[in-house]
């Protein structure tokens, strides 16, 4: 039985059984990798997923996956970052197995069925990088051949080339391939080993099926390659194969191809054949947008307030994976404390691990706290106290108005960037100083030239 239509069949008898809030938290979010040796490989989202799943529900997932399969299995509960590290380990023992005259196993495209184009969120920051994946897909080894996606980690690469693959794959019998770099470079090494005839016609003949007969070769995070020398040697071969015979090619990398300087120049000068995109890190409001819609998918069965949504916004970084795992957390967090109400209180709480400081985009907050700070002869410690007195509390409206007007910052973020400070105390003083101001001219002269100072940089760092 396929996994995917086994695991489903699986969620679906366990949903019947649990709460909504229990199978929302702890089950909704998993995946069944494979079943091998009397083993299921379960994906969990988290680290704490693991624990619980082991502690509380073990024997409860054996005794529904014998009703379903008539086998009883020991469980193995994994991250997503760790199958990478599960991969290497079972192609290594692949090799073994081929030195000892064990038939490769047949072809797999490695995709994953769950990225899809229709639920990939598209803001300013990826539309162009969307667009130009999509005409790819439409169009494979004609538009855009080789396409090179640059960007950081978490920003949405890999799902974008697992998209391109699964339409492919979806609307065409093309034979699409998808693979790390570090898949790569273990199958080359392959190569070098020897079969029970001496000979390495074996492996030769395995590369060249697996890498050169394809339509449509996805290789990710091919910075990896840098340092190996023969490797990159046989990518180049690789790679005019493909291109010569019009076989589309995507490739990914955490840089620019002129900043990938461990790579050849040959290899460098081919990733610009074709077009090269960069997904840039989510704007405030892509962030949300995808909270909002990881909230939706999970039907959670507490609200989370625009107030928490925000909160995670601006606190927990651009890379998405963390921000949907964020979510996960807040719920988790929510039903070991009892099935408590999901508010900012609770928020910040849960997530003070996950908070990265200093999120900022241009780390404005603390440049305009300092600037105000310096003009008022006070300090920053003043600001983000909660001391009351004129000579303090003035200063510090002040500060929040011009963060929330030039910034892209929420009020939630910046009341914690003022000492934790409620985001209604937030509101409150930016109202209070966009109605001075209209009253007020010696005001309005003062906030002109702090706005100028900030938008200058003049502050002694």
């Amino acid at each position: 039985m396929n996994v995917d239509v086994l695991w489903a069949n699986f969620l679906t008898q366990v949903k019947d059984e649990l709460s909504s809030l229990a199978y929302d938290t702890w089950f909704k979010d998993t995946n069944l990798y494979k079943l091998e040796n009397s083993k299921a490989i379960i994906i969990v989202p988290m680290q704490i997923h693991k624990k619980h799943l082991a502690d509380k529900y073990s024997s409860f997932i054996i005794d529904k996956l014998n009703l379903i399969t008539g086998t009883n299995f020991e469980l193995e509960f994994i991250l997503n970052d760790e199958i990478d590290k599960l991969n290497n380990l079972q192609e290594q023992t692949v090799i073994e197995k081929e030195d000892k005259g064990v038939p490769p196993n047949s072809f797999q495209s490695n995709l994953k069925n769950k990225y899809t184009f229709e639920n990939f969120i598209v803001g300013n920051s990826n539309k162009f990088a969307h667009a130009a994946a999509l005409s790819v897909a439409e169009n494979p080894g004609n538009m855009y051949n080789p396409l090179f996606i640059y960007g950081n980690s978490g920003l949405g690469k890999t799902h974008l080339m697992h998209a391109i693959g699964n339409y492919i794959s979806n609307n065409s019998n093309r034979k699409v391939l998808y693979v790390t770099s570090d898949q790569f470079i273990q199958d080359f090494i392959g190569i070098n080993k020897k079969d029970d005839q001496g000979t390495n016609f074996n492996y030769v003949d395995f590369f060249k099926n697996k890498y050169r007969n394809v339509d449509v070769l996805i290789i990710d995070d091919i910075q990896f390659l840098g340092g190996a020398t023969q490797t990159q040697q046989e990518f180049f071969h690789t790679f005019n194969k493909l291109y010569n015979d019009s076989k589309q090619i995507i490739i990914s990398s955490d840089r620019s191809p002129d900043d990938l300087k461990l790579l050849e120049d040959r290899l460098r000068t081919r990733f610009c054949w074709g077009l090269t995109v960069n997904i840039f890190p989510p704007d405030f409001s892509l962030r949300t947008e995808i909270i909002r819609k990881k909230i939706s998918a999970g039907n959670f069965e507490k609200e989370i307030p625009n107030d928490v949504i925000e909160y995670i916004a601006s606190n927990i970084g651009t890379d998405v994976r963390q921000l949907e795992g964020s979510i996960t957390r807040l719920v988790a967090y929510s039903t070991i404390m009892g099935g408590v109400e999901i508010t900012l209180d609770l928020a910040i709480e849960a997530l003070k691990d996950f908070i990265n400081k200093g999120i900022s985009e241009k780390n404005d907050i603390h440049r305009i706290q300092k600037i105000v700070s310096e003009y008022f002869q006070i300090t920053v410690e003043d600001i983000k106290s909660k001391k009351r007195s004129s000579n303090i509390s003035f200063p510090r409206q002040i500060a929040m108005y011009l963060c929330r007007n030039m910034t892209s910052e929420s009020f939630p973020k910046i009341g914690t960037e003022f000492g934790g400070k409620d985001h209604s105390t937030v509101m409150h003083s930016v109202e209070k100083i966009e109605q001075e101001i209209k009253i007020n001219p010696d005001l309005a002269k003062i906030i002109d030239k702090l706005k100028k100072d900030i938008g200058s940089g003049n502050v002694n760092n």
